[in-house]
């Protein structure tokens, strides 16, 4: 079976993974570099008695209290243009959950021309979830509302899970497209 990989395990990686455990996915690769806090919580799966702790680490031991079998491989460590192949290189599947535009350009350019398929965020902050909708160029799925910067405007739960469940279908289809 192939991995997936997820880029950034905040609001959007946390909840991906989540909804990937419980579709079945066996398999998760994940980097990260920073640590749950208090203000993490509102739409984060992590919990009040894991502030402090890595995001790598307290997602796993998240991740495994809904499947104990699941194998968990991940580096806590920031993604930079150095690593970010060595980091993906063997995941078909990357999922895009940072929370920078600069880091959001690197790993699509990065990746741009591979055979790899990208499941990116834009537009995840606000209240509506109307507007949520996906779209598609070559191997890279873009999902959100493409108006609303966390960097304008507060995100909530309720929106960044909605997001979150919708590049979780694409990347479970691309991963069931792909299995060995």
């Amino acid at each position: 079976m192939k991995k997936i990989g997820i880029a950034g395990v905040g609001g959007i990686g946390s909840n991906i993974a989540v909804h990937l455990v419980r579709a079945g996915v066996k398999k998760l690769k994940y980097a990260d570099f920073d640590v749950v806090d208090r203000t993490n919580l509102n739409r984060q799966f992590y919990f009040c008695d894991q502030i402090g702790f890595p995001k790598t680490v307290a997602l796993e031991i998240n991740l495994k209290r809904i499947n104990p079998e699941l194998s968990v491989e991940y580096n806590h460590t920031r993604i930079t243009k150095e690593n970010i192949k060595e980091i993906f290189d063997e995941c078909d599947i990357i999922v895009e959950g940072f929370d920078n535009v600069e880091s959001k350009k690197l790993l699509l350019e990065t990746f741009w021309d591979s055979e790899k398929v990208i499941v990116s965020a834009n537009g995840i902050a606000g209240t509506d979830t109307s507007g949520i909708r996906v779209v598609a160029k070559k191997n890279i799925y873009m999902t959100g509302d493409f108006e609303t910067d966390i960097a304008e405007h507060k995100t909530y739960s309720h929106k960044v899970s909605a997001v979150a469940a919708v590049m979780a279908g694409i990347v479970y289809d691309k991963y069931n497209e792909r299995k060995e």
